[in-house]
């Protein structure tokens, strides 16, 4: 890490050290903050995220383990040495033990506190690169758990390829447990900003007054609370990806801010009349019918135009039933890991009870079944026994369903066409026969 990159918070009781360590590291470029104590210490962690902590160990508030404490909950990341007295040698090395990364003992020499500082932020810039590795390979992994060869989903995934590369806005809809943040972060790694930051937002689980503040940040005093400056989600994401989840949820006020954003790539902090301009790509998801919400007057229609730039279609799991024992295997496979089972497959009923099942909580609701069979499992194999009742204790499948009049002709060929396919199991030849049409027919209207 560059040196004036780096923030590092002094801690010491005794003034007169603590100026001359802060003109010190301010003279090799380090961004550095004073505290003349644990309590003011706790004041500022609370406030700044900083790189490394150096304290004195001996302290009359709030002394260097105590703090080197804090700092493990506050502020895992940073690093600490502690600084400490001939006589008090055995706690510093006692506090190695806990998680300090180094001591040094006073007086404190120059090169060597230096280099210690300097071999702490070396460790902990590899760590971070370590931890960022980590999460590029995780959503590799993540890449390849979008499975699924039904014509409807594998239209879905060769959408996101083609427009994965552009700058335009993308709507993503689909019913709740399909895969729209799944297909969100594709976009992210697939497109020109794959190394800038993919920053996701729920627009349904904050409540309106956190939600404008969340995505466009405040200024200190901005309200109550407001101790200080905060940058929003749109900051954040500068030059990368964001991700506002449940799009439909916005209230007027906040849909007003954001078309503003789309049009004009600037807003305000909250507290703020200065303009601040960002560089976002702009991906969000609904599991609403917003034209619907048109309709109703509680969607606005500039700004429904504004998202929906590119639209994708993430098809129901009761669409693609034929799908259901590729992500069933796949599923078995993680959880095989994750819970260090061996189980080593599904038995006949057992796949008939999931591929006849309708499955209203799509995906997610297959993965948790999938992972509560494999927790539950106590022969090595997956049976009927394994699943929830709703699976298996389920009335005879009807051979008759019901349309009601006004139906559109298109609508009533997808409900027979789907229905049949729930009969024969995803078997699409069959489902031909059945219907009197070729198997291409199927695919096709699929």
């Amino acid at each position: 890490m560059e040196s004036d990159e780096a923030r590092i918070l002094l801690v010491d009781d005794e003034v007169a050290h603590l100026k001359t360590l802060e003109r010190l590291f301010k003279k090799e470029g380090y961004q550095v903050a004073t505290a003349e104590g644990g309590q003011q210490a706790l004041d500022l962690l609370r406030e700044q995220r900083f790189e490394l902590v150096l304290t004195d160990l001996m302290m009359p508030d709030i002394d260097g383990m105590d703090l080197l404490k804090l700092v493990q909950a506050l502020q895992p990341q940073a690093e600490v040495i502690l600084m400490t007295a001939f006589g008090t040698v055995e706690r510093a090395v006692q506090g190695m033990k806990e998680g300090a990364y180094d001591f040094v003992a006073k007086p404190i020499k120059r090169a060597t506190i230096l280099k210690a500082v300097r071999q702490a932020l070396e460790r902990q810039a590899l760590v971070e690169e370590n931890r960022e590795l980590k999460a590029r390979l995780a959503e590799v992994e993540e890449e390849r758990s979008v499975v699924g060869q039904a014509p409807l989903m594998r239209e879905a995934v060769d959408r996101v390829r083609q427009v994965a590369p552009s700058d335009a806005t993308v709507l993503i809809t689909g019913e709740s447990g399909t895969g729209k943040e799944l297909f969100a972060r594709m976009i992210g790694r697939l497109s020109q900003r794959a190394d800038k930051p993919f920053v996701a937002i729920n627009c349904a689980a904050l409540p309106e007054s956190i939600l404008e503040s969340e995505l466009f940040g405040y200024e200190k005093g901005a309200f109550t609370g407001a101790t200080q400056r905060k940058i929003g989600r749109f900051e954040a994401a500068h030059g990368g990806t964001l991700f506002l989840d449940e799009i439909g949820e916005l209230s007027p006020q906040v849909q007003v801010k954001l078309l503003r954003v789309l049009q004009e790539g600037a807003f305000e902090r909250l507290g703020s009349n200065t303009p601040t301009e960002v560089d976002v790509r702009v991906v969000a998801a609904t599991h609403k019918d917003l034209e619907a919400e048109l309709q109703k007057g509680t969607f606005r229609e500039d700004l429904y135009y504004r998202l929906n730039v590119i639209d994708i279609k993430i098809p129901p799991l009761r669409h693609r039933i034929e799908d259901v024992p590729l992500l069933s295997e796949h599923f078995l496979r993680r959880y095989n890991s994750k819970n260090r089972r061996d189980i080593s497959g599904f038995s006949t009923e057992a796949r008939r009870a999931l591929e006849g099942y309708h499955w209203p909580g799509n995906v997610r609701e297959l993965e948790n079944v999938v992972e509560r069979a494999v927790v539950l499992d106590r022969d090595g194999r997956i049976d009927v026994d394994d699943l929830p009742s709703q699976l298996v204790e389920r009335p005879a499948k009807s051979r008759h369903i019901t349309i009601p009049l006004g139906t559109s002709l298109e609508e009533i060929e997808k409900r027979v066409l789907h229905e049949t396919l729930k009969m024969t199991q995803g078997d699409k030849k069959l489902a031909a026969k059945l219907l009197g049409i070729a198997t291409r027919t199927v695919y096709r209207k699929l």
